[in-house]
């Protein structure tokens, strides 16, 4: 687990598939409706494209690739979660798609225990911690792990190169 959750927080909640997930509020800047996607061809495989965000693109990373869920068609419910990271001491901007968002939550402390190491789908590293929502569990996300810092460069250079696409009008 990474470093435990001692504080209550706002958490933002998602859903990818059938699995629901949270991330600190924090750590993000804004949720967006999912709009016109640019291709950049020599981007890594999870990544789908930048969007125009107010003249400026951000890269988007398929959440279900990059967490090994098959493919599934964007709905009316995708939802784009454009979260600010701090890699290596450089701020990273990335869109994160989702299947859909929901609620923002607090969570205490208390409510949150270890996700369990055997027999998990999801990699320990990636899991900061695990709650209930109803009859659901909610795996809140180490969002800063999931984007290594050589990915935030990657990203930063697929902006790089589709920035004149993304922002032509």
């Amino acid at each position: 687990m990474s470093t435990p959750i001692t504080t209550a927080a706002h958490y933002i909640t998602l859903q990818l598939g059938n699995e629901s997930f949270a991330i600190d509020v924090v750590q993000v800047r804004e949720i967006l409706e999912l709009a016109q996607v640019t291709k950049v061809p020599t981007a890594p495989a999870y990544m789908r494209g930048v969007v125009n965000v107010r003249g400026r693109a951000i890269p988007v990373v398929d959440l279900r690739a990059k967490f090994g869920l098959p493919p599934t068609t964007d709905t009316l419910m995708s939802r784009v979660v454009v979260m600010e990271l701090e890699l290596d001491g450089e701020l990273c901007v990335v869109g994160g798609l989702a299947d859909s968002v929901h609620e923002v939550i607090e969570i205490e402390p208390a409510q949150i225990s270890e996700p369990p190491e055997l027999a998990s789908r999801w990699r320990s590293d990636l899991i900061r911690g695990m709650s209930r929502r109803g009859d659901d569990f909610l795996m809140i996300l180490d969002i800063a792990a999931v984007f290594s810092a050589d990915e935030c460069g990657a990203l930063r250079g697929a902006d790089a190169h589709s920035t004149s696409s993304a922002t032509a009008p």
